[in-house]
């Protein structure tokens, strides 16, 4: 199926590691060109290094870290200089440390949503004019299965992800009939170093294994395993497609049936 992505240009911010450089390495493959946004240059060149030559003259890169609050002006500027417009924003960010909810600081939540919620708000509202002019825009937030199901200990994560959730959810409704899409992308357990990360957290706590914890959290997802980047990339290469233009205002869960709610 061909995406009809060749000529598109798409800002994808966190894209050194994990779930953002899945996304662009397959919007890469797909034919769009890429900027590719972090806080670190080096990261971003090891992350660019290992690219087939065939993709790197279509990737670029834009430094900024989501606690400056010019970061999303910088990238947004940053994504314009390829091509003078960014056609696809897929706003990929970090999560806020684990914790039961009774332990966390407010000063804390309240620093989190300045670098998780505040900057993605401001590119969104940025590029959305320039996607409503031209008829034609994709909005991807990657969020969590926790906006569905909480997941215990990250309440900040699950809330401040869901107030995240329900901005676009809204926003979907408003700019539809402009050729602009507006989705979720909700990931279960895949296997990055956020994933091993929250594993070492669990085994700790647990005093238990990370291998006993990872295997016991393997066991209660349907499909036995947690996901590859891979195969979350090209669901938000999907979404980000021409072949998707009716899909709007979604939650799409790529968590090998985790989720038991309908």
């Amino acid at each position: 199926m061909d995406f009809g992505l060749s000529g598109k240009h798409a800002l994808v911010t966190g894209a050194s590691s994990g779930l953002g450089f899945a996304i662009a390495r397959v919007l890469l493959e797909e034919g769009a060109s890429v900027t590719l946004a972090a806080r670190s240059q080096d990261k971003l060149d090891a992350a660019i290094a290992t690219l087939p030559e065939a993709l790197k003259p279509l990737a670029d890169t834009a430094v900024a870290d989501f606690n400056d609050p010019q970061a999303a002006q910088k990238l947004a500027d940053a994504g314009r200089r390829r091509s003078g417009a960014i056609d696809i924003l897929v706003a990929n960010t970090g999560g806020p440390p684990p914790g039961p909810p009774s332990s966390v600081d407010p000063d804390v939540m309240r620093t989190q949503y300045d670098a998780m919620v505040d900057p993605v708000l401001r590119l969104v509202l940025d590029v959305l004019p320039g996607m409503r002019a031209r008829k034609w825009g994709r909005i991807l937030t990657v969020a969590s299965s926790g906006v569905i199901q909480p997941i215990p200990n990250l309440p900040m994560s699950n809330g401040l992800r869901a107030s995240l959730t329900a901005f676009m959810k809204t926003l979907a409704g408003e700019v539809a009939r402009d050729g602009v899409t507006v989705n979720i992308i909700a990931p279960g357990r895949i296997a990055t170093a956020r994933t091993a990360q929250l594993d070492r957290n669990a085994a700790e706590r647990a005093k238990a294994s990370v291998e006993e914890i990872a295997a016991a959290s393997a066991a209660s997802i349907p499909a036995g395993r947690y996901g590859e980047p891979e195969e979350f990339g090209a669901v938000a290469a999907f979404l980000a497609s021409i072949r998707a233009s009716y899909v709007t205002g979604s939650i799409i869960r790529v968590d090998g049936g985790a989720i038991r709610s309908i």
